[in-house]
This record gives structure tokens, sequence and C-alpha cells, in this order.
């Protein structure tokens, strides 16, 4: 799989993500929801309700960012939520979400790194990530980590942009590489950010491909769900 990144420097993956994530923060739920047309919150509920059939008591949401999933995890599941993100930036606008929402008891928020994540073995009931094994440096490295933190017969959930197939694919990958780069760049100031997501999502795998991988890490059943014509999918990988 080739590497997209969003600055084409020699930093390395890791640390451009960071940098365009911390970047982008101050505008980061506006252009979401915006861009989405708030489909994205569709999307994180059914996460949610199929994660809710498990009971989680405590769950891991990695590449956290704002905390959208975090919060939704647990409203849904009345579960303690650890969010985890490279970006502090990211982090401090979820931090001050959360407050909002009175529940810093139940959500804490850290900088990590999904790949080298600073948890035992077998911890979390449940593992979540929307949005963000696209930006791994190395995919197989961060899907281990999420593997290697959950409890045995736990399952961790992907929410992860795919392609629209079919009659409306190209229509959608006109309005993905042509118009929401604009929209992005204008709301964000950030020029690359919004022509890294197209070009990013074009490169990553989707589907029986990603059900491949993620049966090579070692999960040994991988379900998916297909959202709104294929814009995105669900993964359920259980150890």
């Amino acid at each position: 799989m080739s590497q997209i990144t969003p600055y084409n420097t020699d930093a390395g993956k890791k640390k451009e993500v960071e940098d365009m994530f911390d970047n982008i923060a101050p505008k980061y739920d506006l252009l979401n929801h915006v861009l989405s047309m708030k489909i994205d919150v569709l999307w994180r509920n059914t996460l949610v309700k199929w994660m809710s059939k498990d009971v989680p008591k405590e769950v891991l949401d990695v590449a956290t960012g704002t905390g959208d999933l975090a919060i939704a995890v647990q409203k849904g599941t009345g579960a303690d939520v650890v969010g985890l993100d490279l970006s502090q930036q990211m982090l401090n606008v979820g931090i001050d979400k959360i407050k909002k929402l009175n529940l810093d008891a139940k959500i804490s928020m850290q900088k990590g790194d999904a790949e080298n994540l600073p948890f035992d073995n077998n911890k979390f009931d449940a593992v979540s990530v929307a949005f963000g094994v696209r930006n791994f440096e190395n995919l197989e490295k961060g899907l281990s980590e999420l593997r290697r933190v959950v409890k045995e017969n736990s399952s961790v959930y992907i929410l992860e942009f795919s392609k629209v197939e079919g009659f409306f694919g190209p229509l959608y990958m006109f309005y993905f590489k042509n118009i929401l780069p604009q929209i992005g760049k204008l709301v964000s100031k950030d020029n690359r950010a919004y022509t890294y997501l197209p070009d990013s999502v074009n490169a990553f795998p989707f589907g029986e491909k990603m059900k491949s991988i993620l049966l090579n890490t070692g999960f040994r059943k991988v379900e998916y769900k297909k959202q709104s014509l294929g814009i995105a999918t669900i993964y359920k990988a259980t150890k």
C-alpha cells in the first residue's frame, strides 16, 4: 500500500498527521459535520449500537480527535472511556466539549500513539476507532496494538471511509476529490489537509481486503457493514 502523507515532507507520516490535526483542530468539528452533512453522526451511532450488545464497562477510543465517538460510546453504553490521540490540539477541543457535557468523570483524554499503546494486554472490553486507522503510519502494527489491548473474545470496532461502488461512485468521487478539498481549504486555511483526505481514502484497503488484513493480524472473526452506499464501512474484529 502506498504511503500517503499530508504534507509530503521528510518528517514521516506520524509527525505530519499530528501537525495536520493540530493545524485544523479549531475548525475540525464544523468541517466534519458540514462536509458529511452530519451523516457521520449516524455512522458513529450505528457503531455504538453494535458495540452496546457487548455491554462493555471500559472502552478505549483510539484516534479520538475531538472526542465525538468517545462521547457517543459513553452515552450509548454507559462505559468508562479513555480517548487517545496524537494531536494535543484536537484533544484540547475534546476536553472542553466533555467538560461542558459534565462527562469528565466518565471520559478521560490522553495524548498517545496508536502504534505504541500505553496500556496492558487484554485491558479493555472494547476498542473503537473512527476515521483513524487510515492515518496509521504502519497499519499492521497499529491493528496489532488494538488487538493486544482488547480482552479475549472482545471486539475492536473500526469506522473508516471506503469507496462508493456502482452508479453513484464517479459522482461521489468528483465531490470528494474536487469540491470537498475546496471547502476544506476555505474554512481550515490548511491547503493540504483536505486533499490528503481523498488521497488517503483512495489508497486505503476496504471491504474484503480490509477484512483479510484484520484476519492476518490475528483476529479470529471479522464482520463489516457498509454505510451510506459504501461511503464508510464499520468493521467488527473479534479477538
